[in-house]
């Protein structure tokens, strides 16, 4: 094959879907290339096509529903979409292989991982001897500590940056000359993060293999690809040089996708704590130790999590606090523990210095009418079974001395466009919206009872870089408007530094660092928070 020719070029590919509910199209006429050695991100919010198109090169389309109506995907002079079962088996995982954004869901959690990747080798008729080593050496070169002794470990028993770390091991075992990468980083850590980044650039040095990056990352697409094909709605909107594209995009919805996206280079906000304020709320001590799991004999398995660790630190009026660290970091617990939707072991909440945890019955009612929270998935938080109205209604129904009866759909409307959306969507279901319209529904069933204190449990991580721009504005208009104090747990550092006034920094469970945002970022005292802003640097150097 010649070298400057395109290792892969799919070319004017069309794919729908037939449902009871119609047809949709899904990819319209989408063409790219890309070349031997080289680093292609596909980019665009959810629904655009990317991951579809992508899987129409290994042929994982669920056909049917799924329907290629055009096109070609050809992989040097072999039209991929002509394949029969034998040709396709030679192809797939041997010349060309994929990693997904979840590896949990693509690992067996009945095998052991070793043999997952042995089985990578042996289904195409390398000797079982030599794919136990070249097994083992792949668990050490993708960053496995202590291979030798895990390679009988099951997958629930890794972190997920290791297990995706297993996943990648698995996807190059037979030396694939492209990589298919959907999305393999969105759902890690920062530092996590940037080591899958870099591991899969040292193997794409060593072994000269291309790789097609699909992201809604855009920061993650500059950094990591030499060049970038934006999709909207099915089609290709624009493509070129990275650099190129996102300096210079010419396609409308391309230059409105690029200006969503976090400027790392922004200014640090210069907000400096006011002396002497008394706090909205204060956090003293607080800890939560999850004990270990027992079987079905009541035996102890493993030992126990201390989970939150002693927790202090204090929210004044109007302020947005983010918590930031890796996952298993305890913000969660600290989310849930605060308000009491989790009993903490010890420590105190004072909200306006009543403490939480001396309260039961109609006082802890009362005066949680004060906080409220948005969780990360809104599908998850809102009852399918229940129109727009109800839902944004509920808290007034156990409330009742909040908004009189006759009222409530009256407020809810209010509330509704104060969210950003219309009156007549309240007799809706929250399936007939999208994610960020939901969580926009989420955020007007928390702000019914008018609180004082919102806690938001990563709301915008799963979001679109467009969506997530529009929630954080509405946020900031609305604490503009009803003087909000923010808890705003996440492990987006980038997102912090444009929205945050304080940050607090957790990692197993303790609080390491915290300050004003400016403070943190410019000046980190603690190594865990250098390490973490040096990921950050790491990503969009």
């Amino acid at each position: 094959m010649n070298a400057a020719a395109p290792l892969l070029r799919v070319e004017n590919l069309s794919v729908e879907f037939r449902t009871a509910a119609g047809i949709t199209r899904a990819v319209r006429n989408v063409s790219w290339s890309v070349l031997p050695g080289q680093t292609l991100a596909i980019i665009g919010e959810s629904g655009s096509g990317k991951s579809v198109s992508s899987s129409a090169i290994l042929s994982l389309l669920p056909m049917p529903p799924a329907r290629i109506t055009s096109g070609r995907i050809l992989f040097g002079d072999m039209d991929l979409l002509t394949l029969d079962a034998s040709q396709r088996h030679d192809i797939n995982g041997k010349r060309i292989s994929m990693i997904f954004q979840d590896p949990l869901s693509s690992l067996n959690p009945l095998r052991t991982v070793g043999s997952q990747v042995v089985e990578a080798m042996t289904t195409h008729e390398v000797p079982r001897d030599q794919a136990q080593a070249r097994a083992l050496d792949l668990l050490e070169q993708v960053g496995i500590p202590n291979a030798a002794l895990r390679f009988r470990d099951y997958p629930h028993q890794f972190s997920g940056g290791q297990r995706q770390r297993i996943m990648i091991a698995i996807a190059i075992a037979m030396g694939p000359d492209l990589l298919v990468a959907d999305e393999p980083t969105s759902a890690l850590d920062l530092t996590v993060q940037a080591d899958i980044l870099q591991l899969l650039r040292d193997i794409q040095k060593r072994t000269g293999m291309a790789i097609v990056f699909i992201t809604h990352d855009i920061n993650v697409a500059r950094q990591f690809s030499s060049a970038i094909v934006i999709m909207n709605k099915g089609a290709v909107v624009e493509a070129g040089a990275t650099a190129e594209v996102l300096a210079r995009p010419q396609d409308d919805y391309a230059r409105r996708l690029i200006g969503a996206a976090p400027d790392p280079a922004a200014p640090i906000s210069a907000y400096r704590r006011p002396p002497g304020r008394a706090p909205l709320c204060r956090v003293a001590n607080l800890s939560k130790t999850y004990p270990a799991r027992r079987d079905f004999l009541g035996r102890r398995k493993g030992t126990d999590t201390a989970a939150l660790k002693n927790a202090s630190f204090d929210i004044l009026p109007d302020e947005v606090v983010c918590v930031v660290g890796e996952s298993g970091s305890g913000k969660s617990t600290l989310a849930r523990a605060l308000l009491r939707l989790e009993a903490a072991d010890s420590g105190t909440v004072e909200m306006d210095g009543r403490n939480l945890m001396a309260l039961d019955g109609d006082a802890l009612r009362r005066v949680r009418r004060d906080m409220q929270i948005v969780f990360q998935d809104p599908t998850a938080s809102l009852s399918p079974h229940l129109t727009v109205e109800d839902i944004v209604c509920e808290p007034w129904n156990v409330h009742g001395d909040v908004v009189p009866a006759a009222e409530r759909r009256a407020a809810a409307e209010r509330l509704m466009e104060l969210v950003g959306l219309r009156r007549e969507q309240i007799a809706l279901h929250a399936h007939q919206f999208s994610g960020g319209q939901r969580q926009r529904i989420a955020i007007a069933r928390a702000l019914a009872l008018k609180p004082r204190l919102v806690v938001c449990d990563e709301a915008v991580s799963a979001l679109d870089v467009s969506v997530r721009a529009q929630i954080l504005d509405l946020l900031t208009e609305l604490r503009r408007q009803m003087g909000l104090s923010l808890l705003f747990i996440t492990h987006d550092l980038g997102l912090v530094r444009a929205f945050a006034n304080r940050v607090i920094v957790m990692r197993r469970g303790e609080i390491v660092e915290e300050g004003d945002v400016q403070d943190v970022f410019l000046a980190p005292r603690h190594p865990y928070t250098q390490s973490l802003l040096a990921s950050l640097e790491r990503l969009v150097e």
